[in-house]
Parts: C-alpha cells; sequence; structure tokens
C-alpha cells in the first residue's frame, strides 16, 4: 500500500497521462517488478532493448511452395525476436501498399528463363513500370534457384535492382541461394535480424552473413541407356518414349525428377563452323571455363531457338538492325552474318550456357533397383511453319542403347509419397502419369496399405494409353483400387481428366473427406487449372458449401500438404 502522500502524487499523475502514457507505464511497472533485485534504470535498459523496429512485411513469390515455405519460417522468427511480421503471397499483395511499406522483405524464386513465378508477375511488373519513389523502403531480398540455369536467380536480381532504382535502401544485400537453400536463408535472415534489432541505418548495414561452408555441386551420374522405346502404337500422332538408365550408387526417390543437359547436334555444330571459318580447335574462355570452339557449341551453349535478348546482343555484336525474333543459331549466321572468325568470337561470348531440363522419374529403386526410367514426350511446335523440336526431349529420344548419358538427381521434396497406411488420388495426363508410375511401383514393392486411385488421360485409348499393361496389371491385383481413363478423342465431344472427376465426385470427395492425398502432375495450363476448379466444384457439391468455402478447404489441404502438384 502507498503512503498517503506517494498515492495522491500517483492519482494525478495517471489522471493527467493519455492512454499510451498509461501503458508504457504499466510496462515499465511490470519490468520493474519482474524479478527481485531489478531496479528503475534496469528495466530502463530492458525497454530500450527491445526491438527498434515493430513491424516488417514478408512477401513471398513460389512456383513449388518453397517460397512460401521460407518466408513462414522467417516470419516465426521474426516473432520470437519480438518483431511484429505480415507473411503476404505476392500475387494478394496490394502494389499500393509498397510506397508505405518501412521494412519490406521479399522472398522469391526464378522460374523458366529467368522469369518470376505465376503469382509474382504482377509485382514484378509493377516494380518494372512505376516511377512512384520509396525513399523510407528498407528492404532485402532472398532470391531462389538453381545454378544449372544460366538466369541463376534473376527474378530476384530483378527485384532488388528495381527496388534501389525507386529509392529503396537494402537492409543486407541480396542473398542469391541454390536448390540447397536453407543455411543460406537462415544466415541472410540472422543479418537482417541484427539490423532491425540495433536499428542499423541502411548505410551502416552489415552485409549478409556467410553460410557455413558445404558442398553445393550436383552429382553427375554417368549412366547407359539399356532401352528407349517408344509407348504410342502405331496411329498415333505422339512419340512417347520410355527410357532406362542403369547407373552405380543411385539415390532418388519417387516424386523426384531426373536432369540432363543436352548436346547439340554434331551436323549443326560443322555448318557453324564452316559459316564463320573459325577453326574448331582453336581455344576460347566462356565464362571462366576455357575449350576448344568446337566442344563450347557442342556441349556448353545454347544455339538452337535464341531468346530475344541474345539475338538483340548479337544485333549489337554485328551492328545491323534485326526484329526482336527466337531463332537458331545458324539461321541468324545465315541471315546476319559476321565479318570474319573474330567477330564470331565476341558473339561466343554472348551465348548462354545450355539449360538442364527435369524429368519425373517413372521408376522406383525399390522395384527398379540400380535403374532411373523417365517419360518423355518428343516435342514439336511450328516457328514461321517450319517444324521444330524441342533441344532435349529430342536429344534424348534419339539415345541409342549402350549410350552414355550424363545427368543428375534433382529432389522434389513437395512431391513425395505419403504414409504408407494414407489413400492418394494421383492426377496425370499424358507424360503427366510419370511420377504416378513411380508411385504406384514403390507400393506395389514396399506391401504399402493405403487405398490408390488414377485418372490418366491422352487422346486415343488405342494408340496413347501410356504403360497401359502396368496399369492394368496394378488394377487386377488391386494395386489400384481406381482407374478412370479419359481419351479425348475417341468421341465427339472431347472428353478430359476433370470431366472424370467430375462423373466421380461423391466418390472423390468422401476418399478427401478420409483423408486422401491429391496429386496432380502435367501441363501447367490449361490442364492444372481445370482440375482445380473442378476440385472446388466437387468440394463445393460435397460439403455443400459457398465457392468461398471450398476455396478455404482447398487452402487447408495445401497448408496439411495433401493437395500436390508438379506442373509445367
Amino acid at each position: 500500500m502507498l503512503a498517503e502522500a506517494k498515492l495522491k502524487t500517483f492519482l494525478d499523475l495517471v489522471q493527467q497521462s493519455s492512454k499510451e502514457e498509461l501503458l508504457w507505464m504499466s510496462g515499465y511497472l511490470a519490468g520493474v517488478t519482474a524479478s527481485p533485485g531489478v531496479t528503475a534504470p534496469a528495466a530502463e535498459a530492458a525497454v530500450a532493448a527491445k526491438p527498434a523496429v515493430g513491424k516488417v512485411t514478408i512477401a513471398y513469390g513460389t512456383e513449388t511452395g518453397n517460397s512460401k515455405r521460407v518466408a513462414t519460417d522467417l516470419a516465426g522468427k521474426a516473432k520470437k525476436s519480438g518483431i511484429n511480421a505480415r507473411v503476404v503471397s505476392l500475387d494478394q499483395y496490394r502494389l499500393n501498399d509498397l510506397e508505405k511499406e518501412e521494412y519490406f522483405l521479399t522472398v522469391i524464386s526464378t522460374q523458366g528463363e529467368g522469369d518470376p513465378p505465376a503469382g509474382a508477375q504482377k509485382f514484378y511488373d509493377f516494380v518494372h513500370q512505376t516511377d512512384k519513389k520509396l525513399p523510407k523502403l528498407k528492404y532485402s531480398v532472398l532470391a531462389l534457384g538453381d545454378t544449372s540455369y544460366p538466369l541463376f536467380c534473376k527474378a530476384g536480381e530483378d527485384v532488388d535492382a528495381q527496388l534501389q532504382r525507386l529509392g529503396g535502401s537494402p537492409l543486407v544485400p541480396i542473398q542469391k541461394c541454390d536448390v540447397d537453400y536453407e543455411d543460406e536463408a537462415n544466415a541472410w535472415f540472422q543479418s537482417v535480424l541484427e539490423t532491425l534489432n540495433n536499428a542499423a541505418s541502411p548505410a551502416s548495414a552489415p552485409a549478409a552473413a556467410p553460410a557455413p561452408a558445404k558442398k553445393t555441386g550436383k552429382k553427375i551420374y554417368n549412366g547407359t541407356i539399356l532401352t528407349n522405346i517408344v509407348l504410342n502404337d502405331i496411329g498415333s500422332n505422339k512419340s512417347t518414349h520410355h527410357i532406362e538408365i542403369e547407373a552405380e550408387d543411385l539415390a532418388y526417390e519417387p516424386g523426384d525428377a531426373l536432369g540432363v543437359v543436352p548436346k547439340n547436334r554434331p551436323f549443326t555444330v560443322d555448318a557453324i563452323l564452316k559459316v564463320t571459318g573459325i577453326s574448331p580447335e582453336e581455344k576460347v574462355t566462356h565464362r571462366n571455363s576455357e575449350s576448344t570452339v568446337r566442344e563450347l557449341l557442342q556441349d556448353k551453349v545454347n544455339i538452337t531457338y535464341l531468346p530475344e535478348r541474345v539475338v538483340k546482343k548479337y544485333a549489337e555484336v554485328v551492328e545491323q538492325d534485326i526484329p526482336a525474333t527466337r531463332i537458331d543459331l545458324l539461321d541468324l549466321l545465315r541471315i546476319y552474318p559476321v565479318k570474319d572468325a573474330e567477330q564470331f568470337k565476341e558473339v561466343l561470348q554472348i551465348l548462354e550456357p545450355i539449360a538442364p531440363r527435369l524429368y519425373s522419374i517413372s521408376s522406383s529403386l525399390e522395384a527398379h533397383p540400380g535403374e532411373i526410367h523417365v517419360t518423355v514426350a518428343r516435342d514439336e511446335f511450328r516457328i514461321n511453319e517450319e517444324l521444330l523440336c524441342g533441344h532435349c526431349s529430342d536429344y534424348l529420344s534419339e539415345q541409342k542403347e549402350g549410350q552414355p548419358l550424363e545427368f543428375y538427381i534433382h529432389k522434389n521434396s513437395q512431391f513425395k509419397l505419403p504414409a504408407a497406411d494414407k489413400d492418394m488420388i494421383m492426377i496425370g495426363p499424358g507424360t503427366g502419369v510419370a511420377p504416378f508410375r513411380s508411385f504406384l511401383a514403390e507400393r506395389d514393392a514396399t506391401g504399402a496399405e493405403g487405398r490408390n486411385w488414377l485418372f490418366f488421360g491422352d487422346q486415343h485409348f488405342a494408340t496413347d494409353f501410356l504403360y497401359q499393361t502396368e496399369i492394368q496389371s496394378w488394377y487386377e491385383t488391386g494395386i489400384l483400387t481406381r482407374f478412370n481413363g479419359a481419351f479425348s478423342r475417341d468421341q465427339q465431344e472431347k472428353v478430359y481428366v476433370q470431366h472424370k472427376m467430375q462423373e466421380n465426385a461423391a466418390a472423390f470427395f468422401e476418399w478427401l473427406s478420409s483423408g486422401a492425398y491429391v496429386y496432380v502432375c502435367g501441363a501447367k495450363e490449361p490442364m492444372s487449372v481445370d482440375v482445380e476448379n473442378t476440385l472446388l466444384q466437387i468440394i463445393g457439391l460435397g460439403a455443400g458449401s459457398s465457392p468461398e468455402e471450398a476455396a478455404v478447404y482447398l487452402e487447408q489441404l495445401k497448408e496439411e500438404g495433401r493437395y500436390l502438384k508438379d506442373v509445367y
């Protein structure tokens, strides 16, 4: 109890104080009395030690879910440090809020040829196009990528450059991460937290802390082609190859992918050498690596279907006006020739490394020990009425039995089998069936108890039913509990996998309600979009819910790891 004089002073102080001042006093007194022997000056120090930053926005752009997972994890660490972190997807971020932000972190991956994820495209375009200045913005970028690709972390680099252009100040420099990103991400965020907690000015912000030294190179396997057969029957307008490869010390899981860097055709390289007059054995250095001109052109740089940015650089080298287009290097050289071999050496420096291609693994080490299988559709398309083939699918489809093949394993932690007793629904038209062949082979070999339901689709039952014999065998033996095939061209009205889902909506929702996992693999557009829209309809019908409630249900499935996609 206070003495009368102290009580009067205290009451006078309370009456004269605002709500905010009373809240401060409450916290101050709590600090004083928190533990024996704590003095008022010590309490003041405790108050002063609180983070100088109250709120941080962590925005993520993701294609596979990695950026979202990192952002969520970082937000949890921020909150433990006393910082209120708001996590938001870039496709949901209100662009006008950017100029109001003071502390802004973004985690963004890179797709394809240096592109941002689809969900981050709107934000990416905005920061490139706007001229609104961001003088009070303090930010940092965590860029996720894959060093196998020539434009490693380019989307993150672009966002970083644009935020600086608009007047933003980096809290810490951009951190670029390879596929094994955990150590770099944690080190970057620790540096961010130190900056925020110390209320350091951007000018004196520390550099991103170096990640612990670790091995980052991918293991390269030297395999041998065992089998290369076409799965489509006579009369099909498709060419889908089943390729089996043998290699030592293989280590992969169902859901992983095989990565391969295709080589260029020798006769195309010979034609380039002839038209430029350069010596094939002359040594050149490209991106800090020395090789002969022939080795460079055949094994290391992309010479097919050059992107517009490379064509633009070529135009600058040869000093000619060339319209924006995508074109093979050989055609470019014939239409807009170089002056001599010396000028072609300049052209060599602008060529980009061949990007690896990823193919879903369609085998299981439990069922196919010492082997790795892939399912490759030979990609054909037309440019200016000329029929062209995809570089890597063409390369793989021409591999012969006994030929060597270098490859690596690309881990996909976001597309794994569920526990052995869990049910799964697999939706994989065309080559999207590849990982599900792996899943079913694994479950067959290990005796997993969970139920399995496969939706497969292609053009014609008679010619395009990929892995028909195996699928029918799994169905007959009970490994496949249910199977639905959609063969789009076998009737007047086209039928796709989403139509088969609709036909079986009640059973589909029953499986879902019983805890089944849903997997989708194949074309991103339009297939995966149509499948997801159908899934929302099935949920709405089965649960008797509104579209908004169905969307919440689906989001919950994602959060639980029960709705997984591997689309491209």
